[in-house]
Order: structure tokens, then C-alpha cells, then sequence
């Protein structure tokens, strides 16, 4: 990626970051996100496993399978690239949030691990149960956007997480399907 080209995306991310930070969201997407962001934390994916082990028919322990290794994979891949790259938070920018005062789990945004686990394990469980794939990308969608809108993470750090999570899974489901 060219100088250029990286310089125009950190312009964005930190424009649209101000805007964010300004915008006095209402009541009920300001429940929405900081309800997301909670379930992000691992207790939705949590409950979402028990449900399909118990539930889940005879692909069950392929599904979590392919969730759990992503997941894991996708948790290992973050907290170094998070290390390597040394991208600040936006909330490390001075800019106050107009409702939201979350304190990060770490210091450090590219990328966001609460979207790559999102996708990682919503992609794994959708490819084995797809009349699940709205409800549970709707959920990994929304764990995405509760961090942008509670200034916890730049966009390019959440699509880049979508990205890769979502490419954790599709590699997770195929290794699986191979053994």
C-alpha cells in the first residue's frame, strides 16, 4: 500500500472519528451499542456455542470446530498485528466522546479484535447453519459498529477486522470439511 494511499485512509478515520465523537446519538442505539460491544466481549459467542452444541444436530461439533479455531486463530493474528502496527485508539486522540466513556481493553486499534472474532465466529457458524447467517451477521455487524460509534476503533480497523475474520472462517470451515 503506497504512502498516498494509507495517508488518504488515516485522513478519513480520523474525520469521520470527530464526527462520530460529536454526534449525540440516541437513547436506543446508545443502549444498542454499548449492549453489542458487551456481547462482543465474548458472552454472546459464549452463549451462541452452548445453543448450537446443544441444538445444533450432527454438524454441532464441526460448526464450534471451525468457530473455535478461527476465533482463536483470529485472537493469536490481532494481538500482534496490534503490537506491530502501534495504531493509536481514537479515544488516545484528546477528541472527547460526546456519550460514550469506555475504557479500551488495550492500548492499541488496527486491528479490532472484537470484529475479528465477530466474523470469525459468525461466518464459521453461518457456513454449517445458514437460516442463522442474517441473525448472526446482524450480531457481528453490530458488534462492528458499536466500536466505531463508542470510540474504541477507526473504520479501516473494523472492516479490516471483518475482512480477516471472515477469511479465518472461510479457512477454518475448509479445513474441516477436508478432515
Amino acid at each position: 500500500m503506497t504512502r498516498a494511499m494509507l495517508a488518504f485512509i488515516v485522513h478519513r478515520d480520523e474525520r469521520l472519528m470527530r464526527r462520530v465523537n460529536r454526534w449525540p446519538a440516541p437513547r436506543w442505539i446508545r443502549v444498542w451499542m454499548m449492549a453489542a460491544t458487551r456481547g462482543g466481549d465474548g458472552w454472546l459467542w459464549y452463549a451462541m456455542g452452548f445453543v448450537i452444541l446443544a441444538f445444533g444436530g450432527a454438524e454441532r461439533f464441526r460448526a464450534l470446530g471451525a468457530a473455535i479455531l478461527a476465533e482463536g486463530v483470529g485472537i493469536a493474528l490481532f494481538l500482534r498485528l496490534k503490537k506491530a502496527t502501534g495504531r493509536r485508539r481514537p479515544c488516545a486522540y484528546g477528541e472527547p466522546h460526546c456519550w460514550a466513556e469506555l475504557l479500551p481493553p488495550d492500548q492499541f486499534s488496527f486491528p479490532s479484535g472484537h470484529t475479528i472474532t465477530a466474523f470469525a465466529v459468525a461466518v464459521s457458524l453461518s457456513l454449517f447453519y445458514p437460516g442463522l447467517t442474517i441473525g448472526l451477521l446482524f450480531c457481528a455487524a453490530s458488534v462492528a459498529a458499536s466500536r466505531i460509534l463508542l470510540g474504541m476503533h477507526f473504520v479501516s480497523d473494523v472492516v479490516t477486522g471483518a475482512i480477516i475474520g471472515t477469511a479465518l472462517a472461510l479457512g477454518a470451515e475448509c479445513i474441516l470439511r477436508l478432515a
